[in-house]
């Protein structure tokens, strides 16, 4: 064996394996793994949406989009009792939307939207200090360009078995979402 052919073998272990394991991580790991902080300050696991389907949305309370929220309880409404589950995450990233305490986002969506959903504490969905939920579901479902979340209202639908089916972006309205979602369901 010649001297390159031998260092393109170690050069493709080396990077391959690591690759290889890489990939590995992220697709060993499952919604389920995950936890995150609600607006009263309890850690809760997704491991008790087990078996549900699952839609993951990132909310701003001034923001274009927030008037979704009142789709989003539609959907929530409509299909709880067939085993759909909506978890808000409101996120402050995009043109500080957000800026409200947990609780006076909470009471916002309530008394505006009659948001009955879970919804979450403010976490970061991009860059350094982005929740680990929102690192799992950008790298499993990447976005066009990239995997960054673009704006508020990016939406992720999960499968029963916790893996991630599809990603929509914010102006996907949540009506336009009831296919995918009827179709999980069945």
């Amino acid at each position: 064996m010649n001297k390159l052919t031998y260092i393109l073998m170690l050069t493709f272990l080396f990077f391959g394996c690591s690759a290889n394991k890489k990939n590995s991580t992220i697709f060993a790991q499952n919604f389920y793994n995950f936890s995150a902080t609600d607006m009263k300050g309890a850690e809760i696991s997704m491991e008790q949406f087990k078996g549900k389907i699952v839609l993951v949305v990132n909310t701003a309370s001034k923001c274009g989009f927030t008037p979704q929220f009142e789709g989003l309880e539609q959907l929530y409404q409509k299909y709880k009792d067939d085993g759909l589950v909506v978890l808000g995450f409101p996120c402050n990233q995009f043109g500080s939307q957000d800026p409200g305490t947990n609780e006076e986002i909470q009471e916002f969506c309530q008394l505006n939207y009659g948001v009955t959903f879970p919804m979450f504490a403010k976490i970061d969905v991009n860059g350094e200090n982005a929740h680990p939920l929102y690192q799992f579901l950008k790298e499993s479902l990447p976005g066009s360009p990239g995997t960054a979340i673009k704006w508020n209202f990016t939406k992720f639908l999960i499968s029963a078995d916790g893996t991630p089916l599809k990603r929509y972006g914010s102006n996907i309205k949540p009506k336009n979402l009831e296919k995918d979602i009827e179709r999980e369901l069945k």
